[in-house]
């Protein structure tokens, strides 16, 4: 009986070791996991290894659970994800953010209790570098080809690769998480020859692929790790001279490659492209800058807790900056965008976290430097494992300065791996961890695991309806019955979504526009959805501008005017809200102060800004026409 226990356990094991790989290599080829249904994948995956998991407590001979202290701190930001949640201002933003949050939680406590063995290590690590390598030939060829698409989905960054993702800063990301591991394998792994060969040429398809990203972040991540690594390495014995060496090698071939470059570019006169590329990168810095200020403007405004989970691109446009117009999404930083959303609770939980971890891995140090002194060859796949792992995570830390890589899943979940695989390594330093599964504790744990799957299932099928109706929406005619009878379902799956029900309005705001008989009764419906939307997201701009209009189509230009004024107080900087007011003045007949406001936002945009532009000269030729005569305009 107990031997047949024994062989369901390692059974379930490596059942629980595809499940999470397969989460590991899908993520980033399917685009980073950042969309809806390619994230429902991941999340339908981790509920299958947490239901693998439950069995597997029971099932066991002697179950254990490693808990050491960090494992308290993911648990305390999991709740304080929850109860930050149900007090958020946008409950589907926040929700969505939740259940991001849950499903890394989730998946850092069952990789650490169930992948700490070495062959699974070396599974992981061995598998995820394979994939890198293919990902980064995908994207030599997308850079010499020209290719902009992958899966369908577009990539608005001419002359840079970005592999299986969107964004090639995020490509860049996952690079610099695997090169590290690959060159601390390939110089201290305890591996055949050939297997040495592969990794040699992984690692320079990587590189290439790194190249090719034109990511200074993820360069300077990547480059951040292997020092460490070589740094590391050098505290072996046998392994000083060559990794001294390599170090040696690599600062002076990229010393080489960058005096070649710039001297090949002055004798080539290209002076203006070096000229244009500082001014790009001189604007993204500014952009940068001016994201980074909002960030702390919410923080200092929303101290202790934040704006609410995911809601930092909601509250920008209160916070925008005049000279930036575009919308940022995240803060393009991680830890601003993290006391921005979660204010000054969260940061704490956080940093608690990464003293946690650092602290474990200073005590788990000099065991694994000690076992590894056995080994005359200084070849070992455990110190090669740690030593590039915490090179990895180095890079990950560097390039949250300039990113927002944490919130990409497939990011996230790879370092979260990097992190539990490490923090395993606390095992050899002490025992005090291990916690027996005693009847209680396993119900405890048999009744939390339950309830995560049941939470994660119900939002999983909720998230792929409304997605599937969403889906059907988009390939109707635009502004068409169909369109907005399927968002109307999209509406019964998933009633809090205030996009669904703004997208809604909008069909019938056009189609009033273009009515001649019932534009009353459609007008009326597009107020409805805008008011509808308003109330789920008080802070979406554009329902107030789009209600606005539609009063003043209508001819109610009183009512249609604290709209507008409503639409100025949510953002007052941004530039498409001044050009829509000054529209409402046009249809006033109020020219005089219409044109002050299409002047602001010209002042805001005066480069993607034609419609104010327009209007301004519409407006002097009104005015110059009715001047009276004899008296210039």
């Amino acid at each position: 009986m107990y031997l047949n226990r024994k062989s369901w356990d390692v059974g379930l094991g490596r059942t629980l070791l595809g499940l999470l790989l397969a989460i590991l290599v899908y993520a980033p080829v399917a685009i980073g996991a950042v969309v809806a249904p390619e994230f429902l994948v991941v999340q339908g995956l981790l509920i299958l290894a947490l239901l693998v998991w439950g069995v597997r407590l029971w099932i066991s001979p002697r179950p254990q659970l490693l808990w050491p202290p960090i494992c308290w701190v993911v648990l305390a930001f999991m709740v304080y994800a929850v109860a930050r949640y149900l007090t958020a201002d946008v409950e589907y933003l926040a929700r969505q953010e939740l259940i991001q949050v849950l499903v890394l939680g989730f998946f850092f406590f069952t990789v650490l209790n169930n992948l700490y063995r070495q062959e699974s290590v070396q599974g992981v690590a061995f598998t995820l570098i394979a994939t890198a390598t293919a990902i980064s030939f995908l994207a030599i060829y997308q850079y010499l080809h020209h290719i902009h698409t992958i899966w369908g989905h577009y990539s608005p960054f001419p002359g840079r690769a970005f592999g299986t993702y969107v964004c090639p800063t995020h490509f860049a990301c996952f690079l610099s998480l695997l090169i590290p591991p690959a060159l601390a394998f390939l110089v201290a792994g305890r591996i055949a020859m050939h297997y040495r060969v592969l990794l040699a040429a992984a690692l320079l398809l990587m590189g290439a692929g790194l190249v090719v990203t034109f990511s200074r972040g993820g360069w300077l991540a990547a480059g951040a790790g292997v020092v460490l690594v070589l740094v590391l390495l050098a505290t072996h014995r046998h392994l000083r001279l060559i990794s001294i060496l390599l170090l040696l090698l690599i600062v002076g071939g990229v010393g080489y490659a960058g005096y070649r470059y710039l001297g090949h570019q002055a004798a080539a006169g290209h002076t203006s492209l070096s000229a244009s590329a500082g001014q790009a990168g001189q604007k993204d810095l500014i952009m940068r800058l001016d994201m980074w200020q909002a960030a702390v403007h919410m923080w200092r405004d929303h101290f202790w807790f934040g704006v609410g989970p995911a809601l930092y691109d909601t509250y920008f446009d209160q916070y925008r900056p005049e000279r930036m117009q575009l919308q940022p999404d995240r803060a393009h930083n991680d830890y601003l965008n993290l006391l921005a959303d979660w204010g000054t609770t969260g940061g704490l939980i956080v940093l608690a976290g990464i003293v946690a971890f650092v602290i474990g891995q200073i005590k788990a140090w000099p065991h694994i430097q000690r076992a590894e002194a056995d080994f005359n060859s200084g070849f070992s796949n455990r110190f090669a494992f740690y030593v590039g792992a915490s090179g990895a995570l180095l890079g990950l830390t560097i390039q949250s300065l300039v990113d927002f890589n944490l919130h990409i899943p497939a990011n996230a979940a790879l370092g979260l791996t990097w992190v539990a695989l490490l923090t395993s390594n606390q095992r050899f330093a002490t025992e005090r961890w291990w916690v027996n599964v005693r009847p209680g504790l396993k119900w405890g744990l048999t009744v939390v695991l339950i309830t995560g799957v049941l939470y994660l299932s119900l939002q999983g099928w909720r998230r792929f309806r409304e997605n599937a109706w969403q889906d059907r929406a988009a390939l109707q005619k635009p502004g068409s019955v169909e369109q907005a009878a399927c968002l109307e379902n999209a509406i019964v799956a998933e009633p809090k979504n205030f996009l669904t029900r703004y997208d809604l309005a909008e069909i019938w705001r056009v189609n009033c526009f273009a009515a001649s008989e019932n534009y009353q009764e459609v007008a009326n419906q597009a107020l409805t959805g805008y008011q509808q939307s308003s109330e789920l997201n008080p802070h979406f701009t554009y329902n107030y501008l789009r209600a606005g209009m539609v009063l003043d189509w209508l001819g109610r230009n009183a009512e249609a005017l604290p709209r507008f004024r409503q639409a100025e107080a949510a953002a007052p900087n941004t530039c498409e809200v001044m050009t829509d007011i000054g529209w409402h003045y046009v249809l006033a007949r109020d020219y005089a102060a219409a044109r002050q406001w299409f002047e602001r936002s010209s002042r805001l945009d005066s480069v993607h800004n034609d419609a104010a532009g327009h209007y301004m000269r519409l407006i002097d030729e009104r005015l110059r026409d009715d001047a009276p005569p004899g008296r210039e305009f």
